[in-house]
């Protein structure tokens, strides 16, 4: 019989399995059900061991209200934005000014739709999300740390041999129009609005 330390990670990594095929992949294999029963042996067992609680376990993703007032952090490296381009002239121009800065190397443009977020950067020490900053004003940013701690698409640890000691991520973190919408009727129907 596998020990209670065994059958720990066993379940961190199904739950974290199933996080990926549900939030990532949306191809879920389990019930709702059947997951909250693995999510609380889990609790149950590290209630049992807290000694072997890790900052990265499916029980330390923090759920909840964001708390109201953040720390200013200096990024590592500024945060710039990126330029707009409204129509065609400036796009030839923007295209010159890359081709001018390659001087002759081969490249291509990929494209993506805008979508518009809020920008942040995520730090990784060791694997483990350590930080999520906001934009800012490009030099220093608000601590969202908590705030991203509850966002199940965003990793709180990464696996696997190839990832670096230190790792900053920078992307934006957005929420469909269409789930904005449905939360906002969810709370005015509770009488939160």
């Amino acid at each position: 019989m596998a020990s209670d330390a065994d059958r720990i990670e066993q379940l961190r990594h199904k739950i974290r399995r199933h996080d990926r095929l549900y939030y990532v992949q949306d191809a879920p294999e389990i019930s709702d059900r059947e997951y909250d029963r693995l999510l609380a042996e889990l609790k149950d067992l590290e209630a049992g061991h807290p000694d072997l609680v890790t900052p990265d376990s499916p029980t330390q993703r923090v759920g909840g209200e964001p708390i109201e007032g953040f720390a200013s952090v200096t990024h590592s490296a500024p945060m710039l934005s990126i330029d707009n381009t409204y129509n065609a002239d400036e796009l030839r121009a923007f295209d010159q000014r890359v081709r001018k800065a390659l001087g002759g190397e081969r490249f291509h443009y990929l494209v993506d739709p805008k979508i518009d977020g809020v920008a942040v950067s995520l730090l990784y020490e060791n694997g483990q999300l350590v930080r999520g900053l906001t934009r800012g004003n490009g030099r220093v940013g608000d601590d969202i740390t908590h705030n991203v701690r509850t966002v199940r698409d965003i990793p709180l640890r990464l696996d696997g041999h190839s990832v670096p000691p230190v790792l900053e991520v920078r992307g934006e973190v957005y929420w469909p129009i269409s789930a904005f919408k449905a939360f906002n009727a969810v709370r005015e129907t509770q009488g939160e609005l």
